[in-house]
């Protein structure tokens, strides 16, 4: 009876994430398909238009001047501009703000400085309150940790001159990518997104989202889909699946790239994935039933399913990670567990997800791609350690546990000599981890189970488990262990981000 009830959850899992794995293939397909299909604008702006540049920020002590020293690089007539900084910050922050605001309008920019100190809302709600007094009929939104290249509005805006564009999105870079291990698989992850699953729904003609910064918007869309929405923390996605319901086309732009700055510690990415896994799912519960009740052609609805309940995969992995026990009373040696368990997982869980990055370093990077793609275990690995951090995200979404817009903390790292461990900024502390460690422990047991029953098929994705569990899980305590230094100094009072 336990062999049964083991089996069939097992393969009900094993469906689920079959399914992602061919929606994978499917990007794939449509990407590949589509490569060529570039955009180019209906026409040019004989006089261009006003640009309001949004600044949401909060808390950023550490990028808030870069950010503000790079807007004011932007090539585009001063006349036509203008900076909103839309500070809710409560600390130090405020006053760089304000001193780089002053800088700036001496030199003859159109800058406002916004404080709200009520935060409602949190970033959707400081847009919505920039858009009242925005003069521009476009808005450019930045987010404090990125670095926009000279030419970004003058690459995008003409786009504008079609009347039915939206939203115009750029492709984001990594200002560090090669500060760490982790930052690297991060710049991986994204890649992915951002080259493939951009590219492919944008030139075929599906529903793709704006990023949350490095993009530009058409104000009347914005304020025709119903502005900006808090109820779900993926404010940036609930927006675009909104304005594309009312008719709005929007456009990516692979070949603009807008760099930013990746996060340099673990407890700071599992504060963001958390984030982005529960607003999708928000936004999905939000959303769906809309989309089909739509008449939308059928292809549209199908992706746009696709593409909200995604985050569902990492559920289904945590699910996967603890049947994956050799206790269970399941096939457990020979061919048939080498059907039912080595086999599929390999298929669905692995090789899709391994030919997917590997198009994308491709594509990125034609003549060192094999270079990057030595990283692809890590890469693997470090989804599988998310996945509890991640599955807590979509039950929370799925249940509707409230909790608040928690921001990502950045440092300014841009060179590998940069420390930053004694900044100010640390997310708050979680008990997540010590469940990473003891599935990292389990993992181990497994990994030497397998080995003494001759089950050597298994080992390669068990030390995969394993190690994914224990670097995440090692790397999220490590940031809370004391820091000593030899003068006795104090490291700087950590604030929550």
């Amino acid at each position: 009876m336990v062999s049964f009830i083991w089996t069939i959850c097992y393969l009900s899992v094993l469906v689920g994430l079959s399914a992602y794995g061919v929606h994978r293939y499917f990007i794939i397909y449509l990407f590949l398909k589509n490569r060529k299909r570039e955009s180019v604008p209906a026409g040019r702006f004989e006089k261009l238009p006003v640009v309001t540049v949004q600044l949401p920020i909060f808390n950023e002590v550490y990028v808030v001047e870069r950010l503000l020293r790079s807007v004011s690089k932007l090539d585009y007539p001063r006349d036509r501009l203008q900076i909103q900084v839309l500070d809710d910050s409560t600390d130090d922050t405020r006053e760089i703000t304000a001193d780089c605001a002053a800088e700036l309008r001496k030199r003859g920019f159109d800058v406002e400085l916004i404080h709200r100190a009520d935060r409602t809302g949190f970033k959707a709600g400081a847009l919505e309150r920039g858009l009242a007094t925005a003069r521009g009929e476009f808005v450019c939104i930045l987010d404090a940790d990125f670095v926009p290249p000279p030419h970004l509005l003058r690459k995008t805006v003409d786009f504008f001159t079609d009347p039915k564009v939206g939203m115009i999105q750029t492709r984001w870079g990594h200002l560090n990518r090669c500060y760490s291990l982790l930052t690297r698989v991060q710049a991986m992850f994204l890649d992915g997104h951002l080259v493939l699953e951009q590219t492919a729904r944008s030139r075929s003609g599906r529903f793709f989202n704006f990023n949350g910064t490095a993009g530009l918007w058409r104000k009347s869309c914005i304020k025709e889909a119903g502005g900006w929405q808090h109820d779900t923390l993926t404010e940036d996605l609930d927006l675009s699946y909104r304005a594309q319901l009312a008719g709005w086309k929007f456009i990516f732009l692979p070949d603009v790239v807008t760099p930013a700055e990746l996060p340099v510690d673990m407890n700071g990415f599992k504060s963001q994935q958390h984030r982005w896994t529960k607003g999708s799912i928000q936004t999905c519960k939000k959303l769906l039933p809309e989309i089909w009740r739509s008449k939308l052609p059928m292809p549209i609805k199908l992706e746009a399913t696709g593409h909200l309940v995604s985050n569902f995969a990492y559920l289904l992995l945590a699910c996967l990670v603890v049947l994956l026990h050799p206790s269970t009373g399941g096939p457990q040696s020979g061919w048939v567990r080498t059907l039912l368990i080595d086999v599929p997982i390999f298929l669905t869980a692995s090789v899709s997800v391994a030919v997917f990055y590997i198009c994308a370093q491709r594509e990125l990077h034609p003549r060192t791609w094999m270079k990057e793609i030595m990283l692809l275990p890590c890469l693997l690995a470090l989804g599988v350690g998310l996945s509890l951090n991640n599955a807590r995200a979509v039950l929370e979404a799925v249940f509707n546990h409230q909790s608040d817009f928690t921001r990502t903390p950045k440092y300014g790292i841009e060179r590998k000599a940069q420390p930053w461990r004694n900044c100010r900024y640390m997310p708050l502390k979680s008990v997540l981890p010590a469940a990473e460690m003891f599935f990292a422990v389990y993992f181990s047991y497994f990994v030497w189970y397998a080995i003494e029953h001759r089950q050597f098929l298994s080992v390669p994705f068990l030390l995969m488990f394993q190690f994914g569990f224990l670097y995440v899980s090692f790397c999220s305590v490590i940031q809370w262990l004391p820091k000593f230094s030899w003068n006795n100094g104090r490291a700087p009072d950590a604030l929550p981000a």
